[in-house]
């Protein structure tokens, strides 16, 4: 496979069969899967593990672990023992999380880019094994050290990522870390935004965009019936004018349709409240902020998103068949 790719996983497959379609994207050539922790429903780090003792090349990524239930330094040691399992193969994909849900269970994210910084600093610190004291507001670390006795007492190279949407985090992203976990739901013009202030980051600490790795999530609804394809993203779309009105509306999404959706759901939404707003949602809408239609518009979509600033697609397959979406994709997209 001549193009870079990544697959992206939520809950939707059962463990077995996520595994499974991880085995048939690493065949099929597949450079990445990336594993998301957003809702509670999985966690990242468990699928992480089976992933990596189920292969043998493909990368593996949080996409994205919150740094607000996880301290620094259980952060560095999961990533450590994910090392042992697929050495050099983990990425660190780290996030802010979201409300409601960071309220609803106790969490206040106050000063998310000051903690964004000092969580990033201080991982990447204890994974060089070395002892590691950092005073900060929201990280301290006395005298501590990654404590291996049995097995590599090396440092590691795990790369680390963070998942940035508003524009701060995003300058943040191009000044201190790896690389950028962009977005899904988000329109190829948004892309245009966000590289601007990745680069923007990056000068502050003496980089270029191109020292920054840019994978893009992207949702994907492949299907020889285009409806049915487009029905699938139009679930989610609809789901997300609500939950983020003001990334949809950077995105070029009309406030008129975000208010008229926002009126119909709450969170969380009932299906008859799903139903009745996925119904405001337009096919241009959904095309907006997908790759979703029949193979060849998918490519297109992907294209668009890579013509626009990211690195490589990291694709998520709606519904219960990945190995449809891997195979329309197996032979790349460029063409």
């Amino acid at each position: 496979m001549a193009d870079r790719i990544g697959l992206y996983l939520q809950d939707d497959l059962a463990l077995p069969d996520a595994i499974r379609a991880v085995q048939y994207a690493e065949a099929r050539g597949f450079e990445s899967v990336w594993q998301a922790e957003s809702r509670l429903v999985r966690d990242a780090v468990v699928p992480m593990a089976a992933f990596a003792a189920a292969t043998n090349r493909i990368k593996i990524g949080s996409g994205v672990l919150n740094i607000w239930t996880r301290n620094a330094a259980a952060i560095a040691a999961t990533l450590l023992t994910l090392d042992d399992l697929a050495p050099d193969r983990i990425i660190c994909g780290l996030g802010g999380w979201w409300e409601p849900l960071a309220q609803q269970v106790g969490i206040n994210r106050r000063k998310p880019l000051l903690a964004m910084r000092e969580v990033v600093a201080a991982v990447r610190a204890l994974l060089t094994l070395e002892r590691v004291n950092f005073s900060g507001e929201f990280v301290y670390l006395d005298d501590v050290v990654l404590d291996v006795v049995h097995g590599r007492q090396t440092p590691r190279h795990i790369p680390i990522y963070i998942g940035a949407t508003g524009p701060q985090m995003m300058a943040l992203a191009g000044e201190i870390a790896d690389g950028v976990l962009l977005n899904y739901l988000v329109s190829p013009e948004y892309n245009a935004a966000a590289v601007d202030l990745l680069e923007r980051g990056a000068r502050q600490a003496g980089r270029r965009i191109d020292d920054i790795d840019r994978p893009q999530l992207i949702v994907c609804a492949v299907n020889k019936d285009r409806a049915q394809a487009l029905d699938a993203a139009r679930a989610l779309v609809t789901q997300t004018l609500y939950q983020q009105p003001q990334l949809m509306k950077a995105s070029g999404v009309p406030q008129d349709l975000i208010s008229e959706v926002s009126q119909v759901l709450a969170w969380p939404a009932t299906d008859d409240q799903l139903e009745q707003a996925m119904r405001l949602v337009p096919d241009d809408v959904v095309q907006l902020l997908t790759a979703a239609g029949l193979p060849a518009e998918v490519r297109a979509q992907i294209r668009a998103y890579v013509a626009a600033g990211a690195s490589y697609p990291v694709v998520y397959p709606l519904g219960t068949d990945a190995h449809l979406l891997i195979d329309a994709l197996a032979d790349g997209y460029s063409g």
